[in-house]
């Protein structure tokens, strides 16, 4: 049964959940428009619109990505193919729509940031095993208007869990973002909302985040975490995760329709923190979170309910889009290692809030990673993604 919430009157305004492609056991793409509406907290604040109307580029390299994503004008880059460069973050600015062409588009060892801009829309990438040393795969930092939609991100747990960096990082006063449709699996780390314990006269007040309709598989912590901000996550589907949600320094969350499946702790804090929660499956754990305050949100959605949600995620989410290419011309060639944008970038450094708190810091509130796993991968136990399982009350 699909349930329908609003919030706001105007029937103009109402954005739904970006439909996901119908397929079994292959993968069949779903053909996207450049101009789709973004969801979510992403759709307040005036909306999020990345390069609107501005005519299509393509781009091939890491070089002319760099290029292509520079400068606040509006623009539109459609990635054409896979690039594997082990690099810095590409830093994207204010006013972009970046896409993948198709289901092909890998980033493989570089991630992208967006950092002081603002109104950036990122679909259908996958992006990989990005060590920590070159970023997060997606960090936002002080960014308003983000939309991330129909992203694959992974790394591997087969190395420290300090090799990589966090999957998708949204820190210091970053707002109005949207992670949706996405497949986020195979890692230590997944997505941290707030950086520090230490940062709340900056973050609070700032930290909105919707995380909707999502595949987390094989993450042992942050599905997400976070600190200080306002987080609504629902229609998502945790599979062997360790940690699930961490409700954190003040933060408010609403959790609707998720169905957590091998998961330690589905929702939990162990400081300050309150939660409000709509129909979810906990499995063999439960929420330990006090009730929150945050039971209503500013903009509409669709609610699949729990015994949906397994059936339109798995296989669904990720970067499983296909956008048109007639019309986009190719960007112009990028100049080599001093190129239009001043200089290469560089790698974040700690105070620019890479994502993870401190790199290999411990953090206490997570569970403790295995340390007999480290050497090896470590899928977690095999769960069916046909069902879901039992469901028990909070």
């Amino acid at each position: 049964m699909k349930y329908f919430v609003s919030t706001v009157s105007l029937l103009a305004s109402m954005v739904f959940a970006s439909p996901t492609p119908d397929f079994g056991s292959s993968k069949i793409a779903k053909r996207a428009a450049l101009t789709d509406v973004a969801t979510g907290w992403a759709s307040l604040n005036g909306g999020t619109t990345g390069g609107g109307s501005a005519a299509p580029v393509t781009v091939s390299d890491y070089a002319g990505l760099v290029t292509a994503v520079a400068g606040t004008e509006p623009k539109v880059v459609i990635i054409s193919g896979p690039i594997t460069q082990e690099a810095a973050q590409v830093k994207i600015g204010s006013n972009t729509t970046l896409v993948g062409a198709d289901s092909s588009v890998t980033l493989t060892g570089f991630g992208l940031l967006v950092r002081n801009d603002n109104n950036v829309i990122i679909r259908n990438l996958a992006i990989a095993k990005v060590t920590a040393a070159n970023g997060d795969a997606i960090g936002v930092q002080y960014g308003n208007n983000i939309w991330i939609d129909h992203v694959d991100l992974s790394a591997d747990r087969t190395k420290d869990k300090d090799f990589y960096d966090g999957l998708c990082d949204l820190t210091r006063q970053a707002s109005f973002i949207t992670l949706s449709n996405s497949y986020i699996h195979d890692h230590w780390k997944g997505s941290l909302i707030g950086h520090s314990d230490s940062n709340g006269a900056e973050d609070t007040g700032h930290l909105t985040v919707t995380q909707n309709n999502n595949h987390w598989k094989n993450i042992h912590s942050r599905t997400p975490s976070i600190r200080f901000g306002q987080a609504h996550i629902y229609n998502s589907y945790f599979e062997a995760t360790t940690d699930g949600i961490n409700v954190r320094q003040g933060a408010e969350v609403l959790v609707e329709s998720n169905v957590f499946d091998g998961t330690t702790k589905p929702l939990f804090t162990v400081d300050t923190g309150g939660a409000v929660e709509k129909d979810n499956v906990w499995g063999a754990g439960s929420n330990t979170v006090p009730a929150g305050k945050l039971s209503t949100v500013e903009y509409q959605y669709e609610l699949l309910g729990s015994g949906a949600v397994i059936a339109a995620v798995v296989g669904k989410s990720g970067n499983t889009l296909s956008f048109a290419r007639g019309d986009a011309a190719p960007a112009a060639p990028a100049a080599p290692a001093s190129s239009a944008t001043g200089t290469t970038p560089s790698a974040p450094t700690s105070t620019g809030g890479t994502g993870s708190s401190s790199g290999s810091d411990v953090d206490p509130q997570e569970s403790p990673v295995p340390t007999t796993t480290r050497s090896k991968k470590s899928g977690g136990k095999k769960t069916a993604s046909s069902k879901a399982p039992k469901k028990t009350k909070s």
